[in-house]
């Protein structure tokens, strides 16, 4: 293959050239005059046989990324008004903000990593550091043209000037992902797969001791000594504020619940979000200067809880926040685990000194000291910077209670909460689990109670997250399941001995599996 290059920086010429590659890693890194990128851009021709697949990572762990035909496009936000978007703070969740969405047919794009498939035989193109920029491939079929582009604009430079640093291969699917990691030199930081329960997906925010006390009894007829009993969102009084919890609902604290799980045999996990704040938390009221100011105005990083803004990592009082609030999780409170969630806030947009990429990495860092040996379940967090850093990783949206939301949620964002969008990032996500961390799927469904999803659809999800998770959660009150729900359950657990496990994705979507000697199949649609 030829890449042809171009990189432009204000009021000088472009810097251009062409180079062969016929494989493994390639370096562009030609050295620059003092000044600031316009832009760092690189084409190449990848034909496309008439049935091959493409496949364009997402910006975030909740983007909706599936496997596209020719023709298929990346969808911007929907016909929705600009005040509303506005107002939900639709566009800060995923890329919208900073890449621009054609939405032509045969016209796809994504973050950090993409492939074409045709069969079995996988063409990967992907980044081998994203920290002078995310690396944005963008692939036009009628054209077979793939462009990459550096989300670098702005950035001061002087001398040699990564502009990118990729890796191609062409074979099966193992082979091409292996030889990435190998290449990157990253490693998941454990092997252990987890399971066990999290409060979200049922009680959602209406969680308190008793609560949490009565779900907690109802796991421990079926759950394992070792496996995780996670306390979701709702446990804090307001969410930016994690060094109390809400006394209401928690009146013996947050170490007295802590002790009730390990008393059980059960790890104890809990839910933070350590980069944000709410409006109508103590922290944003009293601290504004804490938070990311992009504008003149605090980062407004969506619309959950009371509307919450971004927290400034470059300021050293926040830094001193945060390590309190973790000595106290994981010291005084003596919690095993914490998710940590909206991630993607850290890092709206870069400087002349660093990237948004590079602003990103050095936030999962930061989480990583913090944190020390603890394990860490990242969530909401542009993937490739994340990769080593954390121990599991969700990799889809949140899974709702029904299979695919309203009709006007559809509208919304590829960050949306969709069932059926979970389980496609949960397929074409496997390769990372093992490799980047173990795979977060979210959550499966035994119950019949406050659920919408037929008994096929909570199959085809219990089915799918058992056979590709490293860790596998649901969010029922085990209590109350049904004889054959407590049947089903040491089953899907034991998806994760399946041998031969396959995906078939040319003419719809299904997966195959061998256990206990028998090939089981389940058609996702």
């Amino acid at each position: 293959m030829k890449v042809s290059y171009e990189i432009k920086l204000k009021d000088c010429a472009a810097v251009c050239g062409s180079v062969d590659w016929e494989g493994g890693r390639l370096t562009i890194a030609p050295a620059l005059p003092a000044g600031v990128v316009e832009y760092a851009r690189a084409t190449v021709r990848v034909p496309l046989g008439e049935d091959e697949k493409i496949f364009m990572n997402g910006y975030q762990t909740w983007t909706y990324c599936p496997e596209y035909t020719r023709a298929g496009y990346t969808k911007d936000i929907g016909p929705i008004p600009e005040a509303a978007i506005r107002h939900y703070g639709l566009r800060s969740y995923g890329d919208y903000f900073f890449v621009d969405y054609p939405q032509q047919p045969g016209t796809t794009h994504g973050e950090s990593w993409c492939y074409f498939r045709e069969g079995e035989r996988f063409r990967l193109f992907a980044s081998l550091d994203e920290e002078p920029g995310y690396t944005l491939f963008r692939f036009v079929s009628h054209e077979d043209r793939l462009t990459i582009e550096r989300d670098c604009a702005g950035l001061a430079v002087s001398g040699e000037f990564h502009a990118f640093d990729l890796f191609y291969a062409a074979g099966g699917e193992d082979e091409v992902f292996d030889a990435w990691f190998a290449e990157m030199g990253v490693k998941p930081r454990t092997a252990q797969r987890l399971a066990g329960y999290s409060s979200w997906y049922n009680r959602y925010e209406d969680i308190s001791a008793a609560s949490i006390r009565s779900d907690l009894l109802g796991c421990t007829e079926q759950l394992q000594p070792g496996d995780l009993f996670q306390i979701d969102d709702g446990w804090e009084g307001a969410v930016g504020d994690w060094l109390e919890p809400d006394f209401l609902k928690f009146p013996d604290g947050m170490k007295a619940a802590a002790d009730e799980i390990h008393a059980k045999g059960f790890r104890a996990g809990l839910w933070l979000a350590p980069f944000v704040a709410e409006k109508e938390s103590f922290l944003f009221r009293q601290h504004p200067d804490w938070f990311l100011q992009v504008d003149g105005k605090p980062w407004y990083a969506g619309i959950n809880w009371s509307g919450f803004y971004a927290l400034d990592i470059d300021n050293p009082e926040v830094v001193t926040y945060l390590t309190r609030v973790f000595r106290r999780v994981f010291d005084e409170w003596g919690y095993d685990l914490v998710k940590l969630d909206f991630l993607y806030a850290a890092a709206p947009v870069g400087s002349e000194k660093e990237s948004r990429a590079g602003r990103m990495l050095r936030a999962m860092k930061l989480l990583r000291k913090l944190c020390g040996d603890k394990l860490i379940l990242g969530c909401g967090v542009p993937l490739m910077p994340a990769f080593g850093l954390v121990d599991y990783c969700r990799i889809s949206c949140d899974v709702g209670l029904d299979w695919n939301d309203t009709p006007l949620m559809q509208l919304t964002h590829r960050e949306r909460v969709s069932t059926r969008q979970a389980i496609g990032n949960t397929i074409f996500r496997r390769e990372l689990n093992g490799r980047a961390w173990l795979n977060d799927p979210d959550v499966f469904f035994l119950r019949s109670e406050n659920l919408k999803l037929t008994r096929r659809e909570k199959e085809i999800l219990w089915t799918v997250n058992g056979l590709f998770s490293g860790i596998l959660l649901h969010s029922d009150d085990m209590a109350n399941w049904s004889e054959e729900a407590r049947a089903l359950y040491p089953r899907i657990r034991r998806l994760a001995e399946a041998q031969d496990v396959r995906v078939h994705a040319d003419h719809g979507l299904s997966v195959s599996y061998i256990l206990d000697g028998e090939r089981h199949s389940v058609v996702v649609e």
